[in-house]
């Protein structure tokens, strides 16, 4: 299976973010999409948040009410080694749009309502390695659409799609 973009989400601030069909990424983020707590959210080094619907998934076979967008995340894919979403990583969204993971989040009690027991601390990567969603900051504009393609790049593609975007 082709990794792929399975929902875009978008809020006013806070969360649950809502599914949109597509959004126009900028460097500072998704059109339309806003933060209440611009110190821990947002801003060029978190512009965009991605998150694996097969992590999701298995959250949900562990009792927790999670869904896509629930805890705050952009972009949710499916098909990706999402072990391989490490700080500096490079992802290709839809046919343009390049990202590059910056960090691992860290869980806030706004999402609580998501886990079992309000335990945010189940998506927290000290606590459990390999459960976080990422952050990342957008090294190419243009805009996403529910199911467009998402590929991992190695460096060398990186620069090319930099490159081809650039001219």
């Amino acid at each position: 299976m082709s990794a792929r973009i399975v929902q875009i989400s978008v809020s006013r601030g806070g969360v649950p973010k809502t599914a949109v069909p597509e959004a126009r990424v900028t460097v500072e983020g998704l059109e339309g999409d806003a933060h209440r707590d611009l110190e821990h959210h947002g801003g060029p080094e978190r512009a965009v948040c991605i998150y694996s619907l097969e992590t999701i998934e298995r959250l949900r076979a562990e009792g927790h009410s999670i869904v896509p967008g629930g805890i705050g995340e952009n972009v949710t894919v499916q098909g990706l080694d999402w072990s391989a979403l490490v700080p500096g990583s490079h992802v290709l969204l839809g046919s343009t749009v390049l990202v590059q993971v910056t960090r691992y989040t860290s869980p806030c009690l706004n999402i609580r309502g998501s886990f079992k027991d309000g335990d945010s601390s189940r998506v927290s990567q000290k606590r459990h390695p390999g459960w976080s969603r990422v952050y990342a900051r957008v090294l190419v504009e243009g805009t996403i659409r529910h199911d467009d393609p998402v590929r991992l790049l190695d460096a060398i593609e990186a620069a090319q799609v930099s490159a081809a975007a650039s001219r």
